[in-house]
């Protein structure tokens, strides 16, 4: 992957408005190109800030310790009724205690597909739900993702996510004991399901998600694991007033800050993945888990 200490920080913002706006790839490219630095376009900076999943697999779907299915379950009250999601579970003998994947803002891609798989093999039964299968599922890449995500009805889409946890909580293989990890739009839905599902989850870490809104802290009983990037001033604007009314409500909860790192730092499929830091959150994030769901 591209040095990330040679892309220009107006890219890096200009990608972060791409990833959190209505922006095109096209538009992206285009705004790119015409960026220079000593008379040289920006273009090939752009680009190499797009996503590789091809690279980014570290576990596969073949692993012996995992077994992984798409399975279908009812949503109701959701987008259509029906739900699709990415079911991994250990072979070793269960029941497991359970974690719900959450993706970002363009649906199931092979970057969280992996992210179950990983926790599959640290012994949690994990579902990945994908937000788009009621309207036909994750296309096959990041840009008509982030299009139809954006145009669902955004409080039947959590919906879908609050009933993917009840179903992943109440599985035939789990223990009833339920965590949520999510990442960008995930963590933000992850904050969401603490709120809202109070007792029955049970561990929230929520990735550079956005804060909730300071009433709904009260509902939250689970212990939350704040994984935060250090440039990532979207995110960190939230995180004062979400702090006191932490603190206001009693509420367990942790702050990881990474130096150096930028939002999304844990996906690798990109070059602003940061392998320290991620490797890092991911050691507490299954520590965590652990102390919480056991």
């Amino acid at each position: 992957m591209t040095d990330t200490n040679h892309v220009d920080q107006r890219i890096y913002d200009l990608y972060d408005e791409y990833c959190h706006s209505g922006m095109t790839r096209r538009d992206f490219l285009q705004k790119a190109s015409a960026m220079t630095i000593a008379g040289v376009s920006c273009l090939a900076m752009a680009q190499s800030l797009l996503p590789r999943y091809a690279h980014a697999q570290t576990i596969s779907f073949t692993d012996e310790r995992i077994k992984a299915t798409y399975v279908d379950y009812a949503s109701p009250d959701g987008t259509s009724g029906d739900m699709r999601g990415y079911l991994v579970q250990p072979t070793t003998e269960g029941p497991h205690p359970a974690v719900i994947v959450i993706h970002e803002n363009r649906g199931l891609n092979p970057y969280i597909e992996d992210v179950a798989r990983r926790f599959a093999t640290m012994g949690f039964l994990a579902l990945a739900p994908d937000g788009l299968s009621p309207v036909g599922g994750y296309p096959g890449n990041d840009d008509d993702g982030k299009i139809l995500q954006k145009n669902l009805d955004q409080a039947k889409l959590k919906m879908d996510m609050l009933n993917s946890a009840r179903f992943i909580k109440t599985h035939e293989l789990s223990t009833g004991k339920l965590g949520s990890v999510g990442f960008c739009w995930g963590g933000g839905t992850t904050n969401y399901l603490a709120a809202e599902m109070g007792d029955d989850l049970h561990a929230a870490v929520p990735y550079y998600g956005a804060a909730p809104s300071a009433e709904s802290v009260a509902g939250i009983t689970a212990p939350v694991m704040i994984q935060a990037a250090e440039d990532d001033k979207r995110i960190n604007a939230m995180w004062p007033e979400f702090e006191v009314a932490l603190v206001a409500n009693g509420k367990t909860h942790e702050r990881h800050l990474y130096a150096g790192t930028r939002h999304g730092f844990h996906n690798n499929s990109t070059p602003r993945f940061d392998k320290a830091a991620a490797e890092l959150s991911e050691t507490r994030t299954l520590e965590f888990f652990k102390k919480h769901l056991s």
